[in-house]
């Protein structure tokens, strides 16, 4: 947007080009014109006008310091929307009779082979008995959603999210016999948060001693406390560790985002093959039976 000012001449009075009834000494440091004192940002060298400021804002990049979309303000809606959608399953769990929800998508590492869908659904679902399970585990999603989503960018995070749900699945399922006894619960995923907070807290050179002991304590509760799957958090916390790594340390240019779509597509593989080569081994497919 331009503005006209008044005619220079030797004994000409600055005026601010925005309000031509101010007098100002001031200049822009990039574009020379008086500036106001309301019409005056601080800059690295003395002051810019607020035109200049738009200009440069308009023309900065739009990509987060690890390629992703930024976005006005940040929100995290992608936090948001699945604590929303576990928030929705949790209630339908309490509504649908028969216990239907829990039936058809909680996690049995005897039905991997033919219901494999189930190894990221369960993600979705939590203990109706233990209000607990989900409060601690939205409340943690919440807080690390803030901190990750920003800085990674919505798709990214997302990946990573759905990635630790999985890789917490496969964590179960490597480290324990097969059986019926359903899983749930968003805790491999929510510990995939941690793994991806550490690597960015270190790829960023910040100080990650507190996250190592809240990781630790976690980990020792899984021991401690029964019924929790230590196995799905170890699951979790390694592929959110992984996916997370493939993001903050992809090369910087044109070919960061395919070697950060390639790293990720690497680590889905690996756990399919995990899976496959377990459930072959046991022969859990179709028809088959715990070996």
């Amino acid at each position: 947007m331009s503005y006209g000012s008044p005619a220079a001449g030797p004994e000409a009075v600055p005026v601010c080009p925005r309000h031509p009834d101010r007098v100002s000494y001031v200049s822009c440091q990039r574009c020379g014109r008086p500036a106001c004192p309301e019409c005056q940002r601080p800059a690295a060298v003395g002051f810019q006008c607020v035109d200049c400021v738009r200009e440069l804002s308009a023309q900065s990049s739009t990509r987060t310091v690890y390629g992703g979309t930024a976005r006005p303000g940040g929100r995290p809606v992608v936090t948001f929307a699945l604590i929303a959608a576990c928030a929705l399953v949790y209630v339908l769990q309490w509504v649908i009779p028969n216990d239907a929800v829990y039936q058809n998508f909680a996690y049995a590492t005897l039905l991997t082979g033919i219901e494999p869908y189930r190894m990221l659904t369960s993600a979705f679902l939590h203990a109706q008995s233990f209000v607990l399970h989900i409060v601690v585990n939205m409340y943690t999603l919440w807080i690390f959603g803030q901190a990750l989503e920003p800085v990674l960018g919505r798709v990214r995070f997302l990946a990573v999210y759905l990635l630790s749900a999985v890789g917490g699945s496969v964590g179960y399922f490597l480290l324990t016999p097969p059986g019926l006894g359903g899983v749930v619960g968003a805790s491999g995923a929510v510990f995939g948060l941690f793994g991806a907070l550490f690597v960015v807290m270190r790829q960023r050179g910040g100080d990650s001693r507190q996250l190592l002991v809240l990781i630790a304590i976690n980990a020792v509760l899984g021991f401690v406390i029964p019924q929790i799957a230590w196995q799905a958090h170890l699951g979790g916390l390694v592929t959110g560790a992984l996916a997370t790594a493939a993001i903050a340390y992809a090369p910087r240019g044109r070919l960061r985002t395919p070697v950060q779509v390639g790293g990720m597509v690497v680590i889905a593989v690996a756990l399919a093959v995990v899976t496959v080569v377990r459930v072959t081994a046991l022969d859990l497919g179709p028809g088959g039976v715990a070996a």
